[in-house]
């Protein structure tokens, strides 16, 4: 697969004919008995769009330590490579290249048990000569999380309420995720969406 070239963040642009915001709906996919599960996410028919695969080692006391995830898309390409550098901090690479391709850096700056906040560095290109500041805020138990750039919206999270006597429970299993127009790289919401869940084992 030819990976893309790194461009910066303001030429990610949508076609001048794109006027609508683009959803994804996010799940968990099981295995089996005791897996955790791996994040997916579709389109509105239900096709899939990007998976994730965690890559697990054995850390010094002997206990399972991921700190690495690919996203996939629905053949199996990679499209982003996310190392967790360290607790509470992040980076994400274009494809399998760890070397030339780092395209972002996120760091978690707030975490309470109702709210976690990230800010998020785009690097323009291969030597980080442009870059572009996102921040990501919400609340993961209740799926909430929205990316702004500036004043503007990227993208936000949201449980899919129901009419009537459904809205009483409202699952949180499975979540939309709108991506407004003006970005093109919808993978690299995605990727920060797997971040922003990365760590929480509880998902119900």
């Amino acid at each position: 697969m030819e990976e893309s070239s790194t461009v910066p963040f303001d030429e990610f642009k949508c076609p001048a004919n794109f006027h609508i915001p683009f959803d994804l709906f996010v799940s968990k996919e099981y295995k089996g008995l005791g897996s955790q599960g791996n994040l997916r996410f579709t389109d509105s028919a239900g096709n899939l769009v990007y998976t994730v695969r965690k890559l697990s080692h054995k850390s010094a006391d002997n206990r399972s330590d991921c700190t690495k995830k690919l996203l996939l898309d629905s053949s199996g390409n990679t499209l982003f490579t996310i190392n967790r550098v360290s607790k509470g901090s992040w980076q994400g690479f274009r494809g399998n290249d760890e070397e030339k391709n780092l395209i972002f850096i996120v760091d978690k700056t707030l975490d309470e048990s109702t709210r976690t906040e990230f800010k998020i560095l785009l690097l323009g290109g291969n030597n980080g000569d442009s870059k572009t500041e996102l921040q990501m805020k919400g609340c993961p138990f209740k799926r909430a999380c929205t990316i702004y750039k500036d004043d503007s919206i990227v993208a936000e999270t949201s449980l899919m309420y129901k009419l009537g006597i459904g809205k009483i429970f409202v699952p949180r299993n499975r979540f939309r995720v709108t991506i407004f127009p003006g970005l093109n790289d919808h993978c690299l919401v995605a990727s920060l969406i797997v971040i922003y869940f990365d760590g929480r084992r509880l998902w119900i």
